[in-house]
């Protein structure tokens, strides 16, 4: 019996309609409460693996701590992580279901919050500040590095000295030409000399290469170059058997054995020591999209660990005794480990070799205990520990390039359509070697699409017809070439080395006419100017959730990876590039070629010009162009923009003008570029691009049409490898 004045609730079907049309005093409360069981659910469908994503995360909060200003923003971070951890433990208190959820959320965001504190501690424990200006020094100190560079006509030496001035310890690379090469130059010796010094590069331009953010992580305080002698004060201890020591011997060797661009490239083979390969043919491995046969990474120690694995288990299933009573797999893995980690320590252990190493040894050890050896999980675990000991790699080409191969490649064979191709079946050997090589040929289709945006947005230039080179030049080197060396260094231990050492050469022959080739065909090379590092990401972003979900929620990954390459296409070419000391400028979509200040024979500044105006031709002097008025000391330009024109006047050189003429002149322009600090009566109608700017900004883009100025200052914060004057 219902109480007066309160409603009876019926029960049965009626009773549910009647309590549904009861108001509640929060809606919301359901569509909350319902939240965790909806993304519970999204997590199954699309078989969420925790592990790849943490490492996600981790590289996350690396790239977090380059793109945001200053520490204070780097704590804000940290905090809003940590928030998040709190959050989640909040929200899903006491839902035993969601437990899995809550430590997805808890722990990638506890990942992304270790990556900035990581990256962060390291910048303050291994930085080296760079001198505050050019400088001639005298320089008594230690060897710490030794690298041979013939082509360049060089030998770059890293040294620990003291600095003159208030003693603190600092690293100096110098170039010393090889006229002054001395046989006691190694690691350890001490030695005395003047140099020219300069502090590590920052880009010269927006987009360029940023030398000085590297010289930071490695220690480098100074770069500059040999005046006069170098003597030698005290030799270095015995170092025959260091690494450094055996890897150059065995370069030299090698280049003995094969003389020319093959020796060159077959060292670069056995020891990772690329000084000697002409710049001609680099540029040609370049653009044909070779450049990674000669960057020791996955292709050559694969090779290594996987010769050394087959040939250590089949030789000893020679032997019975040893075969019925040892697992023949731990042994020859033990084996292989061993040859790829000599292997990469031998070559310098660069990131790409250590990160195949890595890898490689856990596909050795998933095949010893019987698991899965290509996973996603497997590149993640490399990953994760490249970035812990390296994490300032994150942001360089190398890491990038290496790691997207490597998921684009695991990713594809993982995928059921690909398996179901590749199954085994009744069929003749013609069929299948037809579906390997089909198979191998979409497979560097793919490396290529994936790593093509990365490639643009670090060196502005990548080769098309990588896929196709790829298909006849992997095998070549693979199976071939590297084998080759191997044995040729074998047999020379009984100077029996010789014929091998000629079909070496033959089989390098035809690597280098491939590069050329494909180097060679019209279109080969795509040009691009500066890409934003937010397009990257997105294109990034696309790609792992490509990569690393299954079923149709992979297919959202295209989404951004489109949004990317419509934003990579359309990347507008600055109007004007200005180099961060003033000398160098290009002016760009005004003709067929690149309009430049001053004539030279190429050059790092002009290349750089040209490749973020997305130019091959031969640049135009400005003076030879139509469009422009020039006297000794100025050049007066129009160009047109935006639907007006701008007037624009540069400086030709350093010389002093009559301080009314300028001011006149200054007047009537809108925008005035100068290697030289300018009056304050300069005063145009937009922008004083002089040395008091660009001091402060470093080198800049600037685009007309849209009345926008990027500067080097504006992507580097206060991240110790960048000094810019008070503003």
């Amino acid at each position: 019996m219902a109480t007066r004045g309160t409603p009876s609730v019926p029960m049965g079907e009626a009773g549910e309609e009647a309590r549904d049309a009861v108001p509640r005093p929060w809606p919301m409360r359901a569509g909350l409460s319902s939240f965790p069981a909806q993304f519970d659910a999204f997590l199954e469908r699309a078989e969420f693996d925790r592990g790849p994503w943490l490492v996600v995360a981790f590289a996350a909060g690396i790239g977090l701590w380059f793109a945001l200003p200053a520490p204070a923003y780097w704590l804000a971070a940290i905090s809003v992580a940590l928030a998040g951890v709190i959050a989640a433990a909040l929200v899903w208190r006491g839902r035993e279901r969601r437990g899995h959820v809550l430590a997805a959320l808890a722990s990638l965001a506890l990942a992304l919050a270790l990556g900035i504190a990581l990256v962060w501690a390291r910048s303050a424990l291994v930085g080296a500040e760079p001198i505050e200006q050019p400088r001639f020094e005298r320089i008594d100190g230690r060897i710490l590095e030794r690298e041979e560079q013939p082509a360049e006509d060089r030998v770059r030496l890293v040294l620990a000295a003291r600095d003159g001035g208030n003693g603190r310890a600092l690293a100096y690379r110098i170039n010393v030409p090889l006229a002054e090469d001395l046989p006691g130059l190694r690691e350890g010796a001490r030695v005395r000399l003047a140099a020219r010094l300069m502090p590590p590069s920052p880009p010269i331009v927006p987009g360029a290469y940023n030398f000085a953010r590297r010289a930071w992580f490695e220690g480098l305080s100074a770069t500059g170059s040999l005046v006069g002698k170098i003597e030698l004060v005290e030799p270095a201890a015995q170092t025959e058997l260091s690494l450094a020591a055996i890897q150059r011997r065995l370069s030299a060797h090698v280049r003995a054995s094969l003389g020319g661009t093959r020796g060159a490239v077959a060292a670069t083979l056995a020891s990772g020591d690329r000084g000697a390969i002409p710049e001609a043919d680099e540029e040609a491995m370049r653009d044909a999209g070779l450049t990674h046969l000669l960057s020791i990474s996955g292709l050559h120690v694969s090779a290594i660990i996987a010769a050394v694995y087959v040939l250590a288990l089949r030789l000893l299933a020679l032997w019975p005794w040893l075969a019925l009573r040892v697992r023949l797999p731990l042994v020859a893995t033990g084996a292989a480990a061993a040859a790829g980690i000599g292997y990469t320590l031998l070559t310098g252990a660069e990131v790409p070799t250590v990160r195949s190493c890595i890898g490689a040894l856990l596909v050795l050890i998933a095949l010893a205990i019987g698991r899965e050896p290509l996973s996603l999980r497997m590149v993640a675990v490399a990953a994760g520990v490249v970035l812990a000991l390296w994490p300032e790699a994150l942001v360089g080409p190398s890491f990038q390039m290496s790691f997207a191969a490597v998921i684009a490649i695991v990713a594809l064979h993982n995928a059921s359509a690909i398996r179901a191709f590749l199954a085994p079946r009744e069929e003749s050997w013609l069929r299948r070697a037809g579906r390997r090589t089909a198979v191998l040929f979409l497979t560097g289709l793919v490396i290529e699409l994936a790593l093509m945006p990365i490639v643009l947005f670090h060196f502005h230039r990548a080769g098309v017809y990588g896929a196709a080179a790829n298909l006849l030049a992997i095998p070549l080197v693979t199976f071939l070439a590297m084998p080759l060396v191997a044995l040729a260094l074998a047999l020379d231990l009984v100077g029996a080395g010789g014929p091998v050492w000629w079909l070496v050469g033959h089989s390098l022959e035809a690597l280098l006419g491939i590069a050329h080739f494909f180097a060679d065909q019209p279109g080969s090379v795509k040009l691009a100017p500066r890409i934003p590092t937010g397009t990257v990401v997105l294109y990034a972003a696309g790609a792992l959730w490509l990569a690393l979900w299954h079923g149709r929620t992979r297919i959202y990954g295209l989404t951004p990876i489109a949004v990317a390459v419509v934003l990579i296409v359309l990347a507008p070419v600055p109007d004007i590039l200005i180099t961060r000391d003033g000398r160098d400028i290009g002016v760009a979509n005004e003709s067929e070629r690149l309009l430049v200040l001053r004539e030279g024979e190429g050059g790092y500044a002009r290349d750089n010009l040209l490749e973020l105006a997305g130019s091959m031709r031969e640049p135009l002097l400005l003076e030879q162009w139509p469009g422009s008025r020039c006297s000794d000391e100025f050049c007066v330009l129009s160009l047109r923009r935006g639907g007006r024109d701008w007037a624009v006047l540069v400086a030709r050189n350093r010389e002093l003008v009559e301080e009314r003429a300028l001011a006149a002149a200054c007047a009537k322009a809108d925008l005035v570029i100068a290697p030289r600090f300018l009056p304050r009566s300069c005063r145009p109608r937009w922008l004083t691009a002089d040395r008091r700017f660009l001091e402060r900004e470093g080198g800049t883009a600037i685009y007309l049409d849209r009345q926008r100025i990027d500067t080097v200052s504006q992507e580097q914060g206060v991240h110790g490898w960048w000094h810019a004057p008070d503003r």
